[in-house]
């Protein structure tokens, strides 16, 4: 079986990669987010993980609001990374595993989650910019990537129980695969924020807060709130804490937090940082 070790969850607003690409690290404005990542490269340096699952919401760039799957699973050799109109660098292309993959796509199906699959995916910033920030140097990031897209956009939008089981169903699938591949787990998005409308840079601090401190010990509690109660309390673009779930429902377990880093406002969205790791976890070598 594959042992997962963990996961990493970051916003991954494309201003990010703006700032990455001008070197603004420690601009002041800046500062106070970025001083968050050194934990989380050191913890990714550490436990090497041979495969990534990122859940992640595409922003128009496989998908578009005529044509939104709920969930869809990559299951391409490779992942190019494409900018959707931010002007932001093309980052390289990542690595796939598709036999992986389809292990994973037929135990979602076999567990009654209707999934489109993806022979051909592109990456956007959505997938892309977490691992700038959450890996040291390109030799680090020696990974194999599996994709999975959460309709976070278009509604109806999936409810935070179905996504939570839809991770807990990909941590079934990896316990059940043959290998003996180390596996991180990435959750990107959120947290609160509303980019648009009478409600444009709402931030909640207190449900982020919630959010953060029961991610780990009891994910469950977030659920209690509808897909539409979280777009109230959150923002219409804080809803991206469906991919947190997802996330954490694939690392299963116990877990022991790590690192956490939270600071407003990075282009009016509440920035947040947090490591989980599984309390079995192995050390690598």
């Amino acid at each position: 079986m594959a042992q997962i070790i963990g996961g990493f969850f970051t916003s991954h607003v494309p201003a990010i990669g703006g700032a990455l690409a001008k070197g603004l690290q420690q601009d002041p404005y800046w500062k106070p987010f970025f001083d968050g990542y050194p934990p989380v490269k050191a913890w990714t340096s550490a436990v090497k993980p041979d495969v990534v699952v990122v859940f992640y919401n595409d922003h128009g760039l496989n998908f578009f609001l005529d044509k939104m799957p709920t969930f869809a699973v990559g299951a391409a050799a490779e992942y190019p990374n494409a900018d959707e109109g931010w002007g932001l660098p093309i980052y390289k292309t990542f690595e796939g595993y598709p036999e992986l993959s389809w292990h994973i796509i037929e135990h979602l199906v076999n567990s009654e989650f209707d999934v489109v699959t993806c022979q051909q995916m592109l990456i956007d910033h959505g997938a892309s910019i977490p691992f700038e920030l959450g890996w040291a140097e390109d030799n680090d990031r020696t990974f194999k990537l599996i994709p999975i897209n959460i309709n976070t956009v278009q509604h109806p939008l999936p409810s935070p129980k179905r996504c939570l089981a839809l991770g807990r169903a990909v941590a079934e699938a990896l316990e059940s695969w043959g290998g003996d591949e180390r596996v991180v787990v990435v959750g990107t998005g959120g947290l609160s924020h509303q980019l648009d409308g009478e409600r444009a840079g709402h931030i909640n601090k207190e449900y982020d807060t919630f959010c953060m401190d029961n991610m780990g010990p009891d994910p469950d509690a977030i659920t209690a709130k509808s897909s539409l109660d979280i777009v109230e309390l959150a923002g219409s673009q804080g809803v991206e804490v469906l991919n947190w779930l997802a996330a954490r429902g694939a690392i299963g377990g116990d877990v022991k937090e790590i690192t956490r880093n939270y600071h407003i406002p990075i282009s009016n969205t509440a920035a947040s940082t947090l490591v989980l790791e599984r309390l079995e976890a192995v050390p690598a070598e």
